[in-house]
């Protein structure tokens, strides 16, 4: 894969911040995962949540399994970041950009898994657990629903994850192999 060619086609999308890394760097927590479980509504009901996609430590070897990572950011500005409503409503647009980098990758590695924002919201009403996802190649698994600290992540490339009161930081993280 030629980081450089990756790199300049990224320069056609709004993206705001972006590192290569190497799956070694990522962080997996249980206490992450805890999270979805006590917190996020979509928690059992949905292809791209917990527990759908296997434990942490499942999630942990199958992103081990990868040769290369590049994470990337999107900024979205809103009124009120504390208002849910209007935060996620921006989210979609950042889903369309990541569909797009995927598809540069895919231009030139053999196997991509993508990991975004949020549950999927693709359907109106998820098949989960009774059927097979109806889009697998529009859904993309939260990152948090992998176990992964996105922040230390962050941190650890000189990726910004606060950019203010008025500004949404939304990340995707894709893993591929050469």
């Amino acid at each position: 894969m030629n980081q450089e060619i990756i790199t300049g086609q990224i320069a056609e999308y709004p993206v705001c911040e972006y590192a290569f890394i190497r799956p070694e760097d990522l962080t997996f927590l249980e206490q992450v995962r805890y999270i979805c479980r006590t917190e996020c509504p979509q928690y059992g009901k949905s292809w791209s949540c917990p527990p759908a996609m296997g434990t942490v430590e499942e999630c942990r070897q199958r992103c081990m399994s990868y040769t290369g990572g590049f994470i990337f950011t999107t900024v979205a500005e809103v009124t009120d970041i504390a208002d849910m409503q209007e935060t996620l409503a921006t989210r979609m647009e950042h889903e369309k950009i990541t569909r797009h980098i995927r598809d540069l990758f895919c231009g030139q590695c053999k196997d991509v898994l993508v990991l975004s924002t949020e549950s999927c919201a693709n359907c109106e009403s998820c098949a989960y657990p009774d059927a097979p996802c109806r889009h697998p190649d529009r859904m993309f698994p939260c990152i948090e629903s992998y176990g992964i600290l996105v922040t230390d992540l962050a941190e650890r490339h000189g990726i910004t994850f606060m950019n203010g009161a008025s500004l949404v930081t939304w990340f995707s993280l894709l893993l591929y192999r050469e």
